[in-house]
């Protein structure tokens, strides 16, 4: 790959993606074959749980066609490519004025965003989140089957003491 023009421009998340890609970042599970930096090996980490992962050539080039009637600013594409809003709320902050420049134009503008842009991937749930939601799914887990008692009346009196005020209280 040869730099045809330096600095030319910023770059979205899917450019800098595709770029660590044609180095050989995704080829090299082990890390030490390809000539990466670490650095770089965690922009690749990071990007890959990003909306640029799904992203192809074709969708942000259509994307850029579609929208160029709304007349954004080169920072609001991008910030809209890398972040891809699928509500209201999420592309206000991202466009300037939106309100006063685009009115019940910018509903239109994040339906496009929708339909053109693929979702960013799932996030994967740890093992031990799974369990909890799975047990309380299944009615298992409930405060019936807990162990440890919180009424003060069936804390054992070796575990007790007296407080100044004379109250009872739970030691360690």
């Amino acid at each position: 790959m040869k730099i045809k023009e330096a600095n030319a421009g910023a770059l979205t998340n899917f450019e800098v993606l595709d770029f660590l890609r044609s180095r050989g970042a995704s080829k090299d599970p082990t890390r030490v074959i390809v000539s990466i930096a670490p650095s770089e090996f965690k922009v690749y980490d990071y990007l890959m749980e990003s909306p640029a992962c799904n992203q192809t050539k074709e969708q942000v080039s259509e994307f850029l066609t579609r929208c160029e009637s709304y007349k954004l600013a080169k920072a609001e594409v991008l910030n809209i490519i890398n972040l891809r809003p699928s509500q209201l709320v999420e592309i206000v902050p991202i466009i300037e004025e939106s309100e006063k420049r685009f009115g019940e134009k910018l509903e239109e503008l994040v339906n496009l965003v929708v339909e053109v842009l693929p979702e960013p991937p799932k996030k994967a749930v740890p093992e031990e989140e799974k369990e909890v939601e799975e047990d309380t799914a299944d009615g298992k887990n409930t405060d019936e089957d807990k162990t440890e008692t919180t009424n003060p009346e069936q804390i054992d009196e070796d575990q007790t003491e007296e407080n100044e005020d004379g109250e009872q209280m739970e030691t360690p």
